[in-house]
């Protein structure tokens, strides 16, 4: 098992093929992660507690990486921001995309993380609140006018803008906690 592990939690409905998780997962690939992508026993319809939902999901799983001395990046959306409490009870760092910050229980759940974690949200997105996320972290990429899936009215460009934003925040905090991008070897620069 490699040193660096990512949890890929989606959300409600968007998949961990959706650009908002794919690009930022492929940045800790880059970055020689291991992936562990998680795909919800019931992706659609209400949850009754996310929290507990996400919990009995992906709990074990991420404490035992953690107690084998493994202590993986979460990279979560939307639901999977529910898994806030957990990373900070392990002092995992994360990176939440588009976290319910209108939910109590996100709030409080990154408010209680010991460890570094990057939010990321969009101004046109309901569920965000940019002076909540600035104050739970000094790391926070806010995209103006993009919504819940990150994506920014008017022609796509515009959208592909923003997700090239996130990417390069995504970059600029993999170096701060330091997962340093994988050098080049010599067979691959001939």
């Amino acid at each position: 098992m490699s040193d660096r592990v990512v949890f890929v939690l989606p959300g409600r409905g968007y998949g961990v093929e959706g650009p908002v998780l794919y690009y930022p997962a492929m940045t800790a690939v880059r970055r020689r992660a291991e992936l562990r992508p998680h795909s919800w026993s019931r992706p659609y319809g209400p949850v009754d507690d996310p929290v507990d939902f996400v919990s009995s999901e992906i709990g074990r799983a991420v404490g035992e990486m953690a107690a084998a001395g493994v202590r993986p990046l979460v990279i979560a959306k939307s639901l999977g921001v529910a898994a806030a409490p957990i990373a900070a009870r392990l002092g995992l760092p994360a990176i939440w995309l588009t976290p319910v910050l209108t939910a109590p229980s996100a709030v409080e759940g990154i408010h209680a993380g010991t460890a570094p974690a990057l939010l990321v949200g969009g101004t046109a997105d309901r569920s965000w609140d940019g002076e909540v996320a600035r104050g739970l972290s000094p790391y926070v990429c806010e995209i103006p006018g993009a919504d819940h899936s990150l994506l920014v009215d008017g022609p796509i460009g515009r959208s592909l803008d923003a997700m090239s934003t996130v990417v390069s925040a995504v970059e600029g905090f993999l170096d701060e906690i330091g997962w340093t991008a994988a050098r080049k070897s010599a067979a691959l620069t001939r």
